[in-house]
């Protein structure tokens, strides 16, 4: 099976698109973003910046449409679970309150 050449949804930082050429090429994301950035400051900046902004244009998103990605992205995990947390706790209603210990104001002995 070939491989499609899209943007990540693992390895995000702005838009996935060295991420999704890392996992093109089977490299680390991290080398690929370093040697980016190396190219981006040697050539002067504006072509690396122009170059990203193409390619984030130009290659596709590597989500599935219909579901809205496959769920790996860690930014975006924890907010169903959070979700689904907060509504078992609005419907079970409030929560018993924790009784505060009385404290002897007269105890110095720490000092």
């Amino acid at each position: 099976m070939r491989r499609k050449l899209t943007k990540s949804t693992d390895n995000v930082v702005f838009t996935g698109t060295l991420g999704g050429i890392a996992e093109f090429l089977g490299i680390d994301a991290t080398i690929i973003r370093v040697i980016y950035v190396f190219l981006s400051l040697v050539t002067v900046a504006f072509p690396g910046i122009t170059l990203y902004i193409i390619l984030a244009l130009i290659i596709p998103s590597g989500r599935n449409h219909t579901t809205g990605g496959n769920g790996r992205n860690p930014y975006y995990q924890n907010r169903n679970t959070q979700t689904n947390r907060d509504y078992k706790q609005f419907k079970q209603g409030p929560q018993k309150r924790k009784e505060a210990e009385k404290i002897d104001d007269d105890d110095w002995s720490d000092f």
